[in-house]
C-alpha cells in the first residue's frame, strides 16, 4: 500500500506546515507572556497611581502590540493550510477537529480583538478600572485561543471522545468533555501556556537588562525585572510541574515517542534517565544497532525514568524493539500485529461500502461491528496501521520498522528543552537575589547572560514543540492516520512554490519585526516618569 504513496508530496506538505507553525510559534509565546506581564504592571499603576508604572505599562503594551499582529497573520495561514494542504485529514476528522478551532474563532479570539483595541486605544477616553479590565480581558483572551487550538492538537495525540461513523468514513464527536478535559488536553494547555510565560519573562528580563547595562531608564528597567522575574520563577515551577505530568501522558498514550525521547531500544525495567547523551553514530534505525557504541557521552539519573513514567521505580518502561517486534512478557502487541488488525479494520470498511445496497444483510452485519465496542477497541483502534500492510511477510516486517519516529532529533529536541529549562529557573533565581541584595546592577556577567538567554528561550520552545510533532510521527492522528495519507491530492509543484512564496513572506515579516522591535527597544520609554 506504501507505494500507491506520493513521498514528495507528503514532505513537502509536511515542510510547508512546519515552516507555518514554527513560525507562528515564534509569536505565540510571547504574546502568552506579555500580556499578563503587562496587565500585573498596569494593575501596580491602578492601585498606586504611580505614573513609572504607566510609563512602563505603555512601553511592553507597545512590543506586545508589534508581536501580536505579525502572529495573527501567521495563525491564519496555519488554519487554511489544513483546508488547502490536509483535505485528507479535514474530512476524516473535521467534526471533530473543527469544533475547538471554532469556538476558538467565535469566542477567544474576537474577545481578544475587541479588548485589544480599548487596551491600545483608550488610554484617556475611557475610566483606568475600565481600561485595565480591557487589558486583563485580552490576557484571558489570547491564553482561551491557545486554548482551544492545543484542546484540537492534543486530541491529534490521543484521539477520545469519538465515534466512527462507517456511512461517512468520518469520526464524529460523541462526548465533548472527554475531548476537551482529557488529560493530554490538560497537560499539553498547562504546559505549553507556562513555557509562553516563561519565554515573555526571559523577554522582559533580557531586555530590561540592556538597558541597566547601557545605564539607561534605570528605574523602569529594575521595576520591570522584578516584575519578569517573579513571574517568570513561578512559571518555571509550573513549567516543570506539568512537564512532569505531560511526560507521564505521553507514556501512557504514546509510549513510541516516550522510548524517542530517551533513546530508549531495549525496554528496562528501574529504567535510568538520561540527562546528558551524546551519540557516537548516526543509530534511527532499530534493527541494526551495535549498542556498545550507541554514546560517547551519557550521564544518567538511575531509575528516574521508570519513576518518571509510573511512578514506580521499579516499573517497566518498553524500549523500541519491545514496541515494534512485541513483548509478551509485559503483554506489548507487536506493530506486525497491529498492522494486521489495522488492515482488517479497512477491509471491513471497504466491505461495508460494497454491501450498500447490494447484499443488504451483510451490510447490516458489517454495519454492527462498528458498534461493537470490543471490536473497535481490538481492531479499528488501529486502523491507521493498515496501510503499511503488505501480504509478503518480510516487507510486512521491514514496514513495521518504519511506524518509528526520528530518534535523534526526538531526542536532542527533548533535552535541550530540559537542560534550558533548568537554566531558566536558575537565572530567575539568581537575578532576584542579586535584586534582594541590591547588586544586580553592578553584576555585568548575570545582565549579559539575561540578555543573551532571550535566543535560548526561542530555541527551547521550538524544541518543545519538535518533540511533541516529530515524537508522534509518522501519525497525523496517532494509531488512526498515518500523515502520508492526510494530504491533499494536488500537484507537488504547486505545494514546492507555495512552501518558497511563504519563505520568502515568513522572512521578510521577521525582517520588519526585528527591525521595528530593535527601533523600539533603542527609543526605550516615553519620557516622563522618573529616569
Amino acid at each position: 500500500m506504501l507505494e500507491n504513496i506520493d513521498l514528495s508530496l507528503v514532505n513537502w506538505s509536511r515542510a510547508q506546515f512546519a515552516l507555518t507553525a514554527m513560525f507562528h510559534w515564534l509569536f505565540v509565546p510571547l504574546t502568552l507572556g506579555l500580556s499578563f506581564i503587562i496587565a500585573f504592571m498596569e494593575t501596580i499603576y491602578v492601585k498606586t497611581g504611580d505614573q513609572e508604572w504607566k510609563r512602563i505599562t505603555k512601553f511592553w503594551m507597545k512590543l506586545f502590540g508589534i508581536n501580536f499582529a505579525i502572529g495573527v497573520a501567521t495563525g491564519i495561514i496555519l488554519e487554511f493550510e489544513f483546508g488547502t494542504n490536509w483535505s485528507n485529514y479535514s474530512w476524516f476528522v473535521g467534526d471533530i477537529f473543527g469544533a475547538p478551532l471554532a469556538i476558538e474563532g467565535i469566542m477567544a479570539f474576537f474577545m481578544e480583538s475587541t479588548f485589544i483595541a480599548v487596551m491600545f486605544f483608550g488610554w484617556g477616553k475611557v475610566s483606568k478600572r475600565f481600561h485595565l479590565t480591557a487589558t486583563w480581558l485580552t490576557a484571558a483572551g489570547a491564553n482561551l485561543s491557545a486554548l482551544w487550538i492545543l484542546v484540537a492538537n492534543a486530541w491529534m495525540q490521543n484521539p477520545v471522545g469519538m465515534k466512527f461513523n462507517p456511512e461517512t468514513a468520518r469520526n464524529e464527536m460523541e462526548n465533548f468533555w472527554d475531548v476537551f478535559l482529557s488529560p493530554t488536553a490538560v497537560t499539553k494547555f498547562l504546559h505549553t501556556t507556562t513555557s509562553g510565560y516563561v519565554l515573555a519573562s526571559l523577554f522582559v528580563v533580557g531586555i530590561s537588562s540592556w538597558f541597566l547595562i547601557k545605564k539607561r531608564h534605570v528605574l523602569f528597567a529594575k521595576r520591570s525585572i522584578v516584575i519578569a522575574a517573579i513571574f517568570g520563577l513561578v512559571s518555571s515551577v509550573m513549567l516543570v510541574a506539568t512537564g512532569d505530568g505531560s511526560a507521564r501522558d505521553v507514556a501512557k498514550t504514546q509510549p513510541m515517542k516516550f522510548a524517542a525521547m530517551e533513546s530508549l531500544y531495549e525496554g528496562q525495567t528501574q529504567a535510568p534517565l538520561i540527562a546528558i547523551g551524546l551519540f557516537g553514530k548516526e543509530h534511527d534505525d532499530p534493527m541494526n544497532r551495535d549498542s556498545d557504541q550507541e554514546f560517547l557521552v551519557k550521564i544518567e539519573i538511575p531509575n528516574m525514568l521508570s519513576y518518571l513514567a509510573f511512578l514506580e521505580v521499579d516499573a517497566f518502561v518498553p524500549g523500541i524493539k519491545d514496541l515494534v517486534l512485541g513483548n509478551e512478557q509485559h503483554n506489548i502487541m507487536s506493530y506486525k500485529e497491529k498492522i494486521k488488525r489495522g488492515y482488517e479494520a479497512q477491509q471491513t470498511l471497504k466491505a461495508f461500502k460494497e454491501a450498500k445496497g447490494v447484499d443488504e444483510a451483510e451490510y447490516e452485519r458489517l454495519k454492527a461491528k462498528f458498534d461493537d465496542k470490543e471490536w473497535v477497541e481490538n481492531y479499528f483502534k488501529y486502523f491507521g496501521y493498515g496501510n503499511y500492510y503488505d501480504p509478503n511477510p518480510e516487507q510486512l516486517e521491514l514496514n513495521a520498522f518504519k511506524i518509528v519516529p526520528p530518534i535523534s532529533l526526538s531526542f536532542y529536541a527533548f533535552h535541550i528543552m530540559v537542560i534550558l529549562g533548568g537554566h531558566f529557573m536558575l537565572l530567575f533565581m539568581v537575578i532576584l537575589w542579586l535584586v534582594y541584595r541590591k547588586k544586580l546592577e553592578s553584576n555585568k556577567l548575570v545582565l549579559y547572560t539575561a540578555l543573551w538567554t532571550i535566543p535560548l528561550a526561542y530555541i527551547a520552545s521550538q524544541a518543545g514543540w519538535i518533540v511533541a510533532e516529530v515524537g508522534r510521527q509518522p501519525w497525523v492522528i496517532q494509531d488512526l492516520m498515518p500523515t502520508m495519507t492526510a494530504v491533499s491530492k494536488i500537484d507537488t509543484s504547486s505545494v514546492m512554490i507555495t512552501f518558497w512564496l511563504f519563505t520568502i513572506t515568513f522572512v521578510a515579516l521577521a525582517i520588519a519585526e526585528v527591525k521595528i522591535m530593535v527601533k523600539q527597544i533603542k527609543n526605550g520609554p516615553k519620557e516622563g516618569g522618573h529616569n
